[in-house]
């Protein structure tokens, strides 16, 4: 298996880096908005440009600020991005100019290890501009005038980051070698519960820009770690507050983004601020992970600074009966960002749900069950004439979907497909895991 070079994407803000990202990866991934400072977190996408294969960084855009404050917190997230890059893209504002900003930043660059190669973005039209001719001054080379939005002129910077891609040393693994998918694992919930903190202390580096502003985090970032030698890909998500209260173009895009993370995770954490306890808008989220079909885990986090920890605990777990009634088990359990607490209980826990939420029952096994729960519990007989279920089967994995068989199921109340249901997750080991149970009769051939 081969592990690819990569690329980081740095400049200013506003000069087109997540449009530019887009483009390499093949696909709107980065959110992308006139409004300078969008991108906060370094994100990462496997990219393609000719014959070049390579992983693409996107990177806050770099200001001059103190490393106290959340530019400066940003500015470093760049500067570690730089750390094992094959080469940077250091981009400019073709129409606009070269600024005091650029020139401070190529100067640093210039101290730096990293290939570079200039990227005079935004040029549609005159790729011969003053603008393109003053970028010489940087001392970082020929600029390359692309247009990131368009397309345009994407086989010049081919030809410029070719030789620094072809040079990169890349790692082959054993032929043959085979390993087991990682485990897609989102982390949601209300702004400034503690996600990227969490994410930081598993990592146990500063991955991630944190601080006490609630809203810092505005893309999903994915994050390849390993976990006891098994691989994870960690992907941090922003916070979701209630609808009512979204009013700006860019959090609509940062919930929308949210949203598309749950849709691809596999295993999803909703991490709740435990000084603040169980709130509408967190079973709201939960809701919409179960309907999505994932596999869920809910945490209690910030749990070192949580007061009467068994009475908050047990207060909790009975909300959650409550307002999730319509599945039972989904496990509660409690972390620390700050101290590192319940970390490895939390990843043992997502590879067991995981293993759940992938489970196949054979078919014997099911109908086993199926006969012993119709005797524990027959079905309603409406008007006097009983509902017959004949036999049931598993459609697919990934949630675990069931096809139950018979005679009038449209008259079969809710009441005991949920009885089905609890039943199937108490007998196989799928407590917490939401599972899809279809009925469907045969059809009369005497009804027309």
């Amino acid at each position: 298996m081969a592990r690819l070079p990569k690329v980081v994407i740095i400049g200013r803000p506003n000069v087109g880096k997540s449009t530019l990202f887009n483009r390499l990866v093949g696909k709107r991934i980065a959110i992308v908005d006139d409004t300078p400072g969008v991108t906060r977190d370094r994100r990462e996408g496997a990219a393609e440009l000719g014959d070049l294969n390579f992983i693409a960084v996107d990177t806050a855009g770099l200001e001059n600020e103190g490393p106290e404050t959340l530019a400066g917190r940003m500015r470093l997230q760049t500067e570690a991005a730089l750390d094992d890059a094959a080469a940077a893209l250091m981009v400019i504002d073709g129409r606009a100019g070269i600024t005091p900003a650029d020139r401070h930043f190529a100067g640093w660059l210039r101290t730096t290890k990293v290939p570079v190669v200039l990227v005079a973005n935004k040029v549609e039209q005159d790729a011969n501009s003053t603008s393109v001719y003053e970028a010489y001054e940087l001392g970082l080379g020929d600029p390359v005038p692309i247009s990131a939005e368009h397309g345009q002129c994407m086989g010049d910077l081919f030809e410029a980051l070719s030789p620094h891609i072809d040079a990169a040393d890349v790692w082959e693994g054993e032929d043959g070698e085979e390993e087991e998918g990682p485990l897609r694992l989102a982390i949601v919930g209300r702004p400034n519960a503690g996600k990227s903190t969490l994410i930081n202390k598993i990592m146990e580096e500063e991955r991630l820009v944190t601080g006490p502003e609630a809203g810092i985090t505005r893309d999903s970032i994915e994050i390849e770690w390993q976990w006891q030698g098994r691989e994870v890909r960690l992907i941090d998500t922003a916070g979701v507050r209630k609808r009512a209260r979204v009013h700006e173009k860019l959090e609509k895009l940062s919930v929308a983004d949210t949203r598309r993370a749950i849709d691809f995770a596999e295993v999803v954490v909703l991490l709740l601020d435990a000084t603040l306890g169980l709130e509408a808008q967190d079973l709201k989220i939960a809701d919409q992970v179960l309907q999505e079909g994932r596999a869920l885990i809910i945490a209690l986090s910030k749990w070192d600074s949580a007061e009467d920890q068994s009475r908050l605990f047990n207060g909790v777990k009975a909300a959650l009966a409550d307002g999730l009634s319509q599945i039972s088990g989904v496990p509660l359990l409690t972390v620390s960002g700050l101290t590192g607490k319940g970390i490895d209980v939390l990843m043992d826990v997502a590879f067991e749900q995981r293993d759940a939420w992938s489970r196949r029952v054979t078919t014997g096994a099911l109908n086993r069950w199926f006969e012993a729960a119709q005797e524990r519990n027959p079905p309603p007989a409406p008007k006097g004439k009983r509902i017959k279920l004949r036999y049931v089967t598993q459609a697919k994995t990934r949630p675990p979907s069931f096809v139950v068989f018979g005679n009038r199921l449209d008259m079969l109340p809710g009441s005991y497909e949920r009885y089905l249901l609890n039943s199937l997750r108490a007998e196989f080991g799928l407590e917490g895991v939401p599972l899809r149970l279809t009925m469907r009769s045969k059809e009369n051939p005497y009804a027309s």
